[in-house]
């Protein structure tokens, strides 16, 4: 028997939902009435075995942790059961997060409760089940292949949002990945602008210290960002070649490097990593693998190793896994590859390193800072929340706000629980001499 309830009731009544922007969000799925049992008998199940509390109601608004007679222990608000299991029986983890953009379920403590179950994810479903997985997992669709033209497509659904956006919620210099903080602190709080930017600068130094960049040296950066990498390289007298696929970013880092005067020693420009000629001494890039593509990590490595000059190095920054869970996910379609970063995948250390070996590369450095991470995201989601109202203002809709807070909070979990690290690693060629 399939059941039909065409709109998801609770926060849809009390925001509009754009059915042609969020079609996925401002409908429940179709599904049978066996699923939605299965969904709801499993979550109980597994939720009940965990460190955290629930509750059925309109209690407890985000943002203000509980505490009681058994402890400091997150609580996860389900303001509509019934959507909450049928979106999960329709759609696994997807249906998690599409449920939270609905606004049928909210947390006391949202990062509380993401970090419980990322540090369970492997328990969550029973053993005998996890052969049943194919049942509710759906493959990644063929159009978010990171080809030429796919990769660009992709850029342009995350990083050409608006810069404005971006602002609102990093550092002053706009850095996009992983501070490194000095010393790492989890004080309550928003650090002020120029602390945060000491932090983004210190990981841009070392980085820069790992491809030995001095007066002279010819860098390519592969990932512009907003132009502060490239920008600090060039302050050392390195000339530099920076590459992106935003149009967004292309125009912005143009007019940033031009003000801070280094336009002489940068060059931006829109171009795919593998059209890039010449041969470079030193090569950087920062948290770009994840959104190359499992199949087109050959390509990345090859195009690393061909530009590499004699001599040079490779310095890189990326997210990783523990390879169990990125082969587990390597072909899913999972609540961020839909809605945040299609065509991405994160990378195993495991990954890494056979797949630059195999394009004749040798990690010579490896750094971890994933609690660097973490303190990272807690920092820009709280810059965020604290700009909702500029958000807003920007055009970006409350079910956008919704996804943008949960896709913040998921991530931070994903460094507390330790599912995910980040690491800085130092490549050579495996020769003394670069490939032609």
């Amino acid at each position: 028997m399939t059941l039909s309830l065409p709109q998801a009731a609770p926060f849809a009544d009390r925001v509009p939902v754009d059915p042609d922007r969020w079609p996925d969000v401002a409908r429940l799925p179709r599904t049978s009435a066996v699923r939605t049992a299965v969904a709801r008998r499993l979550v109980e199940r597994a939720l009940a075995r965990l460190p955290l509390r629930t509750s059925t109601g309109r209690g407890a608004p985000p943002g203000n942790r509980r505490t009681g007679a058994d402890g400091d222990v997150p609580t996860l608000v389900l303001h509509d059961p019934e959507a909450f299991h049928r979106r999960i029986g329709a759609g696994g983890l997807i249906g998690f997060g599409e449920s939270y953009m609905a606004g049928e379920w909210d947390a006391d403590d949202l990062v509380g409760v993401l970090t419980v179950l990322a540090r369970h994810v492997d328990d969550l479903v029973p053993a005998p089940l996890h052969r049943f997985r194919g049942a509710w997992v759906r493959h990644r669709p063929v159009a978010d292949r990171n080809t030429p033209d796919g990769a660009r497509e992709n850029v342009h659904r995350h990083y050409d949002l608006s810069n404005e956006l971006f602002a609102l919620f990093l550092d002053p210099g706009l850095s996009y990945s992983s501070a490194v903080f000095d010393p790492l602190r989890a004080e309550p709080g928003i650090l002020s602008d120029a602390h945060f930017t000491a932090a983004q600068h210190r990981k841009i130094d070392r980085l820069l210290d790992l491809a030995g960049t001095g007066p002279g040296t010819e860098l390519l950066e592969i990932g512009t960002g907003w132009g502060e990498l490239a920008i600090r390289a060039a302050a050392r007298g390195a000339r530099v070649r920076t590459v992106t696929l935003s149009e967004e970013q292309l125009a912005l880092a143009r007019r940033r490097v031009a003000r801070a005067g280094a336009d002489d020693r940068v060059t931006v420009e829109l171009l795919d990593y593998r059209q890039v000629r010449g041969g470079y001494d030193a090569i950087v890039s920062v948290e770009m693998i994840e959104a190359v593509g499992a199949e087109y990590w050959s390509d990345y490595f090859t195009a690393l190793r061909r530009l590499l000059a004699p001599g040079g190095r490779v310095a890189l920054q990326a997210i990783t896994m523990p390879h169990a869970r990125m082969l587990a996910t390597a072909r899913t379609h999972t609540w961020i590859s839909k809605y945040v970063f299609p065509g991405g995948l994160i990378p195993s250390p495991r990954a890494i390193a056979r797949e630059s070996a195999a394009a004749g590369l040798r990690i010579t450095h490896r750094a971890s800072y994933g609690d660097h991470y973490a303190e990272t995201l807690r920092q820009w989601r709280a810059r965020f929340l604290r700009e909702e109202s500029a958000v807003a203002a920007l055009g970006f809709d409350p079910v956008f706000r919704r996804m943008w807070d949960f896709y913040l909070a998921y991530s931070e979990a994903g460094f507390r629980s330790r599912y995910l690290d980040v690491l800085q690693l130092r490549l050579t060629a495996d020769d003394s001499e670069a490939a032609g």
